[in-house]
């Protein structure tokens, strides 16, 4: 070997070490969750939490920050063209699983982002009017066979899970129904309490306090399992829509490219937390159930998830563009 040569191998074994020791001690300065919603929503709610919590064991401050905007679009590609250095991460929900089906076109790469954990499942509940003619699912689908067209339904939106949700039901069923979009999940729900639409899925968090007060009625769930927070209400699939299955999930991502070690300790401090009494009880007063995973479990989720919505995407014509 040559001196220069020497020199060389000398030089790039000591940048691997730099490099190395760099992320042994990460972190070093302050990280930002960037949520792509609007403040005071659940995914905020939780980012918030699980911040706090993870930067007690970190030892760093832990920023959160909103971009809301474009079904969560603006926020996730910041995070996309954010350097791969662990100190720019993104809090998702099940948007990110969706916009590629829902947009013609999307700002960035379909693998510019790495999952890194799941953080939580949660359920839509199927709501009505506290004196709706309908007291079960199969009186709603009675009704909706036997005069096609006439029952409606509303949604926060054309692109929500919600609507989604109910798309799903309305495929799953073979039935004919009107869906009545709203620019927001409250208007949405308003209406479902006033009778001016029959039904909508809505998640848990944002029924349970309606249904617990009787302003509003929970037919079904559309978990796999009964929720925690609505025992007594069973599932759509226990009510005669075998294999139906319906979640809003919220997960972590980190830019590609980030570091195996950087992303290492993040996984395993937000695992820590997510088994935190506090948090999973914090969690399940949402109607939430903690859903830590290893990044490849993630990423087979998330696959699963994306196709089985371009299905019902496609076969309901739904576009936001």
């Amino acid at each position: 070997m040559t001196l220069r040569n020497a020199i060389a191998a000398m030089c790039l074994a000591a940048l691997s070490l730099m490099g190395t020791a760099a992320h042994a001690a990460f972190p070093e300065r302050a990280i930002t969750i960037v949520v792509p919603y609007a403040p005071g929503g659940a995914s905020d709610t939780v980012a918030r939490l699980l911040a706090n919590r993870m930067a007690d064991k970190l030892g760093t401050s832990i920023v959160v920050e909103n971009k809301p905007g474009a079904s969560g679009t603006i926020g996730a590609n910041f995070v996309a063209r954010a350097p791969a250095d662990g100190y720019t991460v993104l809090y998702d929900a099940t948007p990110y699983s969706i916009n590629p089906q829902l947009f013609a076109k999307m700002p960035f790469a379909a693998d510019a982002l790495q999952p890194l954990s799941l953080v939580l499942l949660q359920p839509n509940t199927l709501i009505v009017k506290p004196d709706s003619p309908f007291k079960d699912v199969t009186s709603l689908v009675e009704a909706a066979k036997a005069k096609p067209g006439t029952i409606n339904f509303a949604s926060g939106g054309s692109g929500t899970v919600q609507r989604l949700a109910a798309e799903l039901f309305r495929q799953q069923l073979g039935l004919d129904m009107v869906h009545i979009p709203y620019k927001s999940g409250g208007p949405a729900i308003v209406d479902v309490m006033g009778g001016q639409v029959d039904f909508m899925f809505s998640t848990v968090a944002a029924a349970y306090p309606l249904v617990s007060t009787g302003t509003l009625r929970a037919l079904a769930v559309s978990s796999a399992q009964r929720s925690e927070r609505l025992p007594d209400v069973p599932t759509v699939a226990e009510s005669g829509v075998p294999g139906y299955e319906a979640y809003e999930w919220n997960g972590l991502f980190l830019p590609k490219g980030t570091p195996e070690a950087v992303s290492a300790k993040l996984h395993a401090v937000l695992v820590q937390v997510l088994d935190e009494a506090e948090v999973k009880q914090r969690l399940s007063d949402l109607g939430a159930q903690p859903a830590g995973s290893t990044p490849a479990d993630f990423s087979a989720f998330l696959r699963k998830e994306s196709a089985k919505w371009a299905e019902v995407i496609e076969a309901g014509k739904i576009s936001l563009d």
